[in-house]
């Protein structure tokens, strides 16, 4: 077991060590506080399936623990949907909020070992961001992180990761994940 204490994440101990100074030279920052930063990684899996059997809701769920490292939540229908089958407060997918350390091990993760395993991986689009410094991408199958052990999935799931930043813009935002490795295809 990992001693809490003394241990950093590597990307967050290379954000301290090398991105701060690169990204205040980049931006022409007045102090440290104007830098972006991470602020959250939202991980989200929609079990279109759930209505006609809920177990792959746990199927999902027990998936979406695993590779987070923290327990997943189950999400639930608002509103009753005649024509999808949906009612109300019937489980439909589940979703997990990485901050602090789980992030930057999440991120690391992500760029070194998910997302080169994806099949015909070119690169993740440079289109997703929203325009405030967020940015969202998705993934066909959950499969592609080691902790999942493959002889053991049922079915296949897709995921969507939220990467949000404290960015002000776009730019700023990209250029902050281009320093932890995130692979674009431009």
């Amino acid at each position: 077991m990992l001693d809490t204490e003394t241990y950093t994440p590597r990307l967050k101990a290379l954000y301290a060590a090398e991105i701060k100074s690169l990204m205040k030279e980049e931006f022409g920052y007045k102090n440290d506080m104007m830098i972006p930063r991470l602020d959250k990684v939202v991980l989200n899996m929609g079990v279109g399936e759930a209505t006609k059997d809920t177990k792959k809701v746990k199927h999902a769920q027990e998936a979406l623990t695993l590779i987070a490292g923290q327990k997943a939540v189950v999400t639930k229908a608002k509103n009753s949907i005649a024509g999808f089958r949906v009612r109300e407060d019937m489980p439909l997918g589940t979703k997990v909020t990485l901050r602090g350390d789980r992030m930057y091990e999440f991120m690391d993760r992500l760029t070194t070992i998910a997302l080169p395993r994806v099949r015909d991986f070119r690169g993740v689009k440079t289109s997703s961001f929203d325009g405030r410094g967020n940015y969202a991408m998705g993934l066909k199958e959950h499969i592609v992180f080691p902790e999942i052990d493959f002889d053991t999935v049922v079915d296949m799931l897709g995921m969507d990761i939220i990467i949000c930043t404290d960015a002000k813009s776009d730019a700023e935002a990209k250029a902050l994940l281009k320093h932890f490795n995130m692979p674009f295809n431009n």
